[in-house]
């Protein structure tokens, strides 16, 4: 059993898929989300899609930081985290704008102050406003906040978004097909909307980021930041401590996994305006990593990646902390591509200009070839991995 799994989280979530197989799947059984039609006002025109996620156990290395540091700025991170978790899986659709949030926060009172989730709040709604300067409009509906000491340990951070949309202006990944090319825009580095160095982790995976890096003090000092029932030798066993530095950059370890969760929306919204009939499908690489797309192809494909970004630093640190194999690493993260985009070999090179305007690496990473069932083939260094 892997270390992931012996901390009580699934990267595949098995069991949630099980629970929810018998519910609808929506209009288009292969789009990033689930899409219904509009039940708002009846018309056929025009669908409805409402999507729910969050920071999840990234708010526990947050509060880390925060007891360590003092630094209430990091939870303005968890705030974008909880945000772009939802909106970049709308983007996969291709919903950018007149977008409605509502946050949910759940925190233990007695640890977690009424200063952190001003900072929370207050950040959610900056991040709006930050957006609309590239065309992003989103409309903070507020929500609900409870003190549930008994439930949560420290803070849990959540929302839901929901938006109206023209059916003619969907993604729905319908259009994948043989002979596609899959670009990747990566995760890590400094876009111009930014304001310093991101990691590229994004919002899963964090557990296992958060147990194999840290170590022991955190269990010892901080015995509301895991589940007491877990063995010790899977809680906190790295060699590293949150203020530590890591690289030639000097990295800190605690900013590399708390480096908020890009969202792509900035750069996605130019190719809904400039390339829309060129986007055959779109994938957001959160939980399940590299093995994501497998989910969303609309027949039996093969899908060979051997171009993959080098991973950045941040995933270097967790694999050799945790011993882990290619295989579970490019499962559970992202490793360096967060987005990847299908489209025809013509039509690449629009896309890559555009990004690296952003200041967003990008290219081919794949393709997709006919095949008798889906297959995903990633080639990493002279390994072949097949899922």
């Amino acid at each position: 059993m892997s270390l992931y799994s012996q901390r009580g989280v699934s990267a595949q979530k098995e069991e949630v898929h099980k629970a929810t197989e018998k519910l609808d799947k929506g209009l288009y059984a292969h789009a990033f989300c689930k899409i219904y039609p509009d039940y708002l006002t009846g018309n056929n025109d025009w669908v409805n899609v409402m999507h729910a996620d969050g920071a999840g156990t990234k708010s526990i290395l947050a509060y880390l930081y925060w007891k360590e540091t003092g630094d209430l700025s990091v939870w303005k991170g968890i705030a974008q985290d909880a945000v772009v978790m939802n909106l970049d899986d709308l983007l996969c659709v291709g919903i950018t704008d007149n977008l409605l949030f509502s946050s949910t926060i759940d925190r233990n009172k007695l640890l977690v102050t009424g200063e952190v989730l001003e900072t929370v709040i207050n950040g959610t709604q900056e991040l709006f406003d930050e957006l609309k300067k590239f065309n992003v409009n989103i409309h903070y509906l507020g929500g609900e906040t409870a003190d549930v000491g008994d439930v949560v340990r420290t803070i849990a951070v959540n929302g839901t978004m929901t938006a109206r949309w023209p059916k003619n202006r969907l993604i729905t990944n319908d259009r994948i097909q043989a002979g596609d090319v899959i670009i990747g825009f990566s995760s890590f580095g400094q876009t111009v909307y930014e304001t310093e160095y991101n990691s590229g982790i994004g919002s899963n995976g964090l557990t296992s980021a958060r147990h194999d890096v840290l170590n022991k003090f955190y269990a010892t000092e901080y015995k509301e930041s895991y589940e007491n029932s877990l063995a010790g030798n899977v809680v906190y066993i790295g060699p590293h401590r949150l203020t530590d530095t890591v690289g030639s950059e000097k990295h800190q370890v605690g900013k590399l996994l708390l480096s908020p969760t890009r969202t792509y929306a900035p750069l996605l919204n130019i190719f809904f305006e400039n390339y829309f009939e060129a986007i055959h499908g779109l994938i957001h690489c959160s939980g399940g990593g590299q093995t994501k797309c497998m989910k969303y192809l609309p027949g039996n494909f093969r899908v060979i990646k051997d171009n993959l970004f080098e991973p950045p630093i941040i995933f270097q640190l967790i694999q050799q902390a945790s011993g882990s194999n290619n295989r579970e690493m490019y499962q559970v993260f992202n490793m360096g591509h967060r987005l990847e985009l299908f489209t025809d070999a013509a039509s690449a090179g629009f896309f890559i200009e555009a990004a690296k305007k952003l200041g967003i690496e990008a290219q081919i990473v794949g393709r997709v070839e006919a095949g008798d069932k889906k297959e995903l083939i990633l080639k990493v260094g002279n390994e072949e991995i097949v899922y």
